[in-house]
Formats: structure tokens, sequence, C-alpha cells
């Protein structure tokens, strides 16, 4: 299996285990949640869980991967507010988790980038 073949499984398999932590451990997401958005974070955490599993399969399937692709791309544009609420709010914690907290955000561009560039090999221009 070659290295562009590989790659949206890798991304495929980051989602997955992201959107079983929104099942598993809730509490976790909800607190990042923006209090802006309607409805509950709980809802939200549920809902952006489910959509990262939904977007794994997409990417893990060759026929639809171009699609969930561009789809993740722009979740993880999407989620971005989120990861800001978490370093405003981590702002006063113990250095390890601030600099979690603050690591997040550069993490948003490469795993963009990573997603236009499956869409990208996946045939067609994205």
């Amino acid at each position: 299996m070659s290295r562009s073949e590989r790659s949206p499984l890798l991304l495929a398999g980051l989602l997955a285990a992201a959107g079983v932590a929104h099942f598993a451990r809730p509490r976790t997401f909800e607190a990042i949640v923006p209090r802006s958005l309607p409805g509950t974070p709980r809802a939200w955490t549920y809902a952006s869980g489910a959509a990262e599993l939904a977007l794994a399969a997409g990417l893990a399937l060759p026929r639809t991967r171009r699609t969930a692709a561009l789809a993740t791309t722009a979740f993880f544009a999407g989620v971005f507010p989120a990861n800001v609420k978490m370093a405003v709010d981590w702002r006063h914690r113990p250095a390890p988790l601030k600099a979690a907290a603050y690591g997040r955000l550069p993490l948003q561009v490469p795993l963009v980038l990573w997603a236009r560039g499956v869409a990208r090999n996946s045939g067609g221009r994205a």
C-alpha cells in the first residue's frame, strides 16, 4: 500500500477515534462547545462525534473519498471556534494543559491541508 493510499485511511482512523471519544467521554467535549450555539452542549458533542464517524466512513471508501475529504476540510475549519474556546478557558490551567489547549490551534492548519490533499489525490480537482 502506497503512502497516498494510506493517507486517507490514517485520516479516517483519526476521525473515527475522535468520533468514538465524543460518545465515550462526552463531558470532555461539552466543555469546549461555544455557549453561543443553540441547543445543548451534549447535542453538539454527539452531532460532531456522529459527523466524525460519517466522515471516517466516507474517507475509507474510495468511491466517496473525495466528497468526504472536502467535507472533512470544512469540518476541521468549522470546529476551530471550539479550539479557541478551549484555549481561552484553559489559559489559567497548569502549563501542560495550557500547552495542549494552545497546541490545538495551529494543529487545525495541517489537518485542513491533509484533508484537502486527500481530496486532490482522490480524483478531480479540490
